[in-house]
């Protein structure tokens, strides 16, 4: 993986000859476990450098990948040692513009880059299916904050004067802002929801009853902390919220569904 000193211009190709920074080895292997990479996953390396972690996420944890690097002599590296590591049939390499990349084929998606850049793909990152794990070395993604972060020691750091890097996680958010209508023995029920991020809250409105909700979203999954009226575990699937889990005076109403609604009320 590789940190570039790139010119934010003309959809931030540089204009003149890059210099790069290759992530040590434990630095790698930490952000590849700390999303939980695994046989099946796909890894897309953004400013993919000499290759590194896309041939150990396929060497090591049996997944696929793809590195994209705009310099053709490191991937030409890159597939030499691929080759070497006997891993040549499960990743490719290519050079190409990242912000040109369709990235919806990755499970998984890694990036070394300057903090404008990942703002930058933030968007794209947010429209991905949901679940979809982001790691980023050292640099985050302004507002919207990791899930996880971890400190590796890294005692011959090139860049900054800690010798240390930051390994920051996301999971991507299903995207459940808006009006959702109870169908079956529910129905008249609603819920309402605002989104930022992975946070949301809002409520849950049945007969002449509220329950105020706030909580976090991980994937396709949305979870209110317990309290007094117990834990509540949501569902998201396309235009479909089903409670997967309730406590209290809603445990009645585990498994029902809600749709989104098609308009301002669930008329």
């Amino acid at each position: 993986m590789t940190f570039y000193f790139l010119a934010l211009e003309a959809h931030a190709q540089p204009l003149e000859e890059v210099p790069f920074i290759i992530s040590p080895d434990n630095v790698t292997l930490e952000m590849l476990n700390s999303a939980g990479v695994k046989r099946g996953d796909h890894v897309i390396d953004l400013g993919s450098g000499d290759g590194r972690i896309v041939i150990l996420a396929a060497k090591r944890f049996e997944a696929t990948g793809l590195g994209v690097e705009i310099d053709p002599s490191l991937v030409e590296r890159s597939k030499a040692s691929a080759r070497n590591a006997g891993v040549a049939n499960k990743v490719e390499f290519r050079v190409q513009d990242l912000f040109k990349t369709d990235l919806a084929s990755a499970t998984v998606i890694t990036m070394y880059l300057l903090p404008e850049f990942n703002l930058q793909l933030r968007p794209a990152l947010l429209a991905l299916k949901p679940g979809t794990r982001i790691v980023s070395h050292d640099w985050d993604m302004g507002a919207w904050k990791p899930d996880r972060t971890t400190v590796v020691a890294v005692p011959n750091k090139a860049v900054g004067r800690e010798k240390s890097s930051q390994i920051h996680l996301w999971t991507v958010p299903a995207q459940v802002d808006g009006l959702w209508c109870a169908t079956g023995l529910l129905r008249g029920a609603s819920i309402t929801l605002t989104q930022t991020y992975q946070a949301f809250a809002g409520t849950l409105a049945w007969r002449n009853r509220t329950r105020a909700l706030a909580g976090t979203i991980s994937g396709t999954e949305l979870r209110t902390p317990a309290g007094s009226s117990g834990e509540l575990v949501l569902q998201a699937a396309d235009d479909v919220l089903r409670i997967a889990s309730a406590q209290g005076h809603m445990a009645l109403a585990q498994g029902a569904s809600f749709r989104r609604a098609a308009g301002a009320s669930c008329g």
